[in-house]
């Protein structure tokens, strides 16, 4: 800033010069005093002037509706969104979103640091303010094929970067819990640049809890209960509570919320598809379950805006309050919290739900081809068991946690497992698409509910290999062939035929397509999957199979290097 902006932003705030905008008839939500506020807002050059009485050529009449910061959504995978950045802006920012922090860990896990790079300029294109964490966990685990690797000496450059707020979630939580040489040597990078640290901590407690936060890791988006939030916040974490398409925390974090402790909360969604968005919003979401559990609304606005920007250091933001950006958001009121208008540095960016700039797309040429698939065959979906007894990966309802369970199995003459169609236990296999290797990895699948056919992604958290379900290997094959054919994305398919699909070519995670086109492909997918292939009606069939290979979630997955025990951080032999 300069001399005379300076000079400009407080002759405005003091009366002597007319703003560049007036809301008037605000009801001004105070969130450093938790309290309701009445007064005009003036915005100059981007930035709020002052809450009191102000004029200017360009008013608005508020009309007594309640003005709220921007929202602020502190941890989200705009790839889990399967629609490119700039669409995630069209579809958020109506919802009172300005802010998000946002972790390009999947597309840098096929394209390394050139993801990260097309993820920057392409969030320059929309409204939404993208503050981007650099990926800590590419891969996740030494136990699977990426894309790439990014150690500590490539994280050097780009975490000094202007456009990278941090270091984005540290999901290998043993490495640090056991001081191993590579990650500590990740976590000073971060500490020598200055910048915040993301966390993810599922089920560490007691000392282990102790010497992740001791690393200074300051959140976790991954608790599920009271007690494991309490534990966080006792060690001056902070606790993400999160409600996105996969997981659904809020409800059950918000029972240990009190006005001690909720300085020390924010909100996320994590992974959030079209489909959530569309039928009911983003973080306007979250406010209104806060409201509905009887958490004082304030409060919850607080959690929504002021605590994630003083969480990642984002001084400009967080409150309406003078100097500070004019994110700016006008709610009918402080229960259903519906969006009227939307405010990103003193423009107008949304009224009544309509996104208002012009949409612009940037080039996606940097994230095609990625796939590289050697030797694949139906043959190479073979699975022979030594037993009458098998390791499978059961679904637990609800999240994208697993149990390993052990189930008796029928097999073939020559061992090989046949499927039960009376038995809910089906092949799973992960088929490497990044190194040529030609892994495929072989396993068992229960409470998917599928009867019929197969269904394959390119979404295969983390690292991003094809991962394929199904009852028969033909089909299987299929589906992964089709796959491959169309670039990546989703694939059903049932007797050598393709049910439904949907292209993704940005890196095989992201369409380029609107949201509401993903939404209708999306749609007719889980119809058919239910309908057709069976699929559980209690389960989501796309985003449950996508973390079956999640080798950092417990209990139990499968990446291409085989069946994998995430407690006990080995593979595991699919004999019982």
């Amino acid at each position: 800033m300069e001399r005379k902006d300076l000079k400009h932003l407080i002759d405005v705030a003091a009366g002597r010069e007319e703003a560049d905008l007036v809301i008037k008839n605000a009801k001004v939500v105070d969130v450093y005093n938790g309290q309701v506020i009445e007064g005009d807002i003036a915005v100059v050059d981007g930035l709020i002037a002052g809450v009191g009485d102000y004029s200017a050529t360009n008013e608005l009449d508020a009309e007594g509706q309640y003005a709220t910061p921007g929202f602020i959504d502190s941890h989200i995978h705009i790839e889990s969104s399967y629609v490119s950045p700039e669409e995630l802006g069209r579809l958020v920012v109506p919802h009172g979103t300005t802010t998000i922090i946002a972790d390009p860990h999947e597309i840098a896990n096929v394209c390394g640091l050139k993801g990260l790079d097309y993820m920057i300029d392409a969030s320059k294109e929309t409204a939404l303010d993208v503050q981007m964490m650099l990926p800590s966990c590419v891969p996740a685990t030494p136990f699977e094929h990426a894309g790439c690797t990014i150690d500590a000496e490539a994280m050097e450059a780009p975490i000094k970067r202007e456009e990278v707020l941090g270091l984005g979630e540290f999901m290998n939580f043993p490495g640090v819990i056991n001081g191993f040489d590579d990650v500590l040597d990740k976590l000073i990078v971060a500490k020598n640049a200055g910048k915040p640290i993301d966390g993810h901590s599922p089920g560490v407690s007691g000392n282990a809890l102790n010497a992740y936060a001791s690393a200074q890791i300051k959140t976790d988006h991954e608790c599920s209960t009271v007690e494991e939030m309490h534990d966080r916040i006792a060690r001056g974490m902070y606790v993400l509570l999160r409600q996105g398409s996969a997981c659904h925390d809020l409800k059950e974090l918000l029972k240990g919320v009190t006005p001690t402790n909720s300085k020390r909360c924010l909100f996320c969604a994590d992974d959030c598809q079209p489909k959530t968005i569309l039928s009911i919003g983003h973080l306007d979401n979250h406010l209104r379950i806060c409201v509905e559990e009887k958490i004082d609304p304030i409060m919850a606005i607080q959690m929504a805006t002021l605590n994630a920007a003083e969480c990642f250091g984002l001084k400009d933001r967080g409150a309406i309050a003078p100097g500070l950006k004019a994110d700016i958001v006008l709610v009918d009121n402080l229960t259903d919290f519906t969006v009227q208008k939307v405010w990103v540095d003193g423009e107008m960016v949304a009224d009544k739900g309509d996104y208002l700039p012009e949409i612009k797309r940037h080039d996606i040429a940097s994230t095609k081809g990625s796939f590289k698939v050697k030797d694949f065959s139906v043959e190479k979906l073979k699975l022979v068991i030594q037993s009458e007894k098998a390791h499978v990966i059961n679904i637990l309802p609800g999240g994208v946690v697993t149990s390993k369970e052990v189930v008796e199995i029928a097999r073939k003459s020559d061992n090989e497992f046949v499927y039960n169609k009376e038995q809910d236990v089906v092949k799973v296999a992960v088929v490497e698409r990044h190194q040529n290797t030609g892994n495929v990895a072989v396993a068992l699948l229960q409470g998917y509910g599928i009867k019929q056919g197969a269904i394959a992604l390119s979404v295969a958290h983390d690292s991003h290999n094809i991962i394929v379900v199904g009852v028969n290997d033909k089909d299987m094959a299929f589906a992964v062939e089709s796959l491959i054919a169309q670039d990546g994305g989703i694939v059903l398919v049932n007797d050598g035929q393709v049910l439904e699909s949907m292209p993704m070519p940005i890196a095989g995670l992201m369409s380029d397509q609107s949201g509401e086109w993903v939404d209708a492909r999306l749609t007719a997918i889980h119809e058919k999957a239910h309908d057709v292939l069976s699929v559980s009606p209690d389960v989501e069939p796309v985003m449950t199979l996508c973390f079956m290979s999640l080798a950092v979630i417990p209990e139990i997955k499968l990446t291409d290097m085989g069946l994998f025990d995430v407690t006990k951080f080995d593979f595991i032999s699919i004999e019982a």
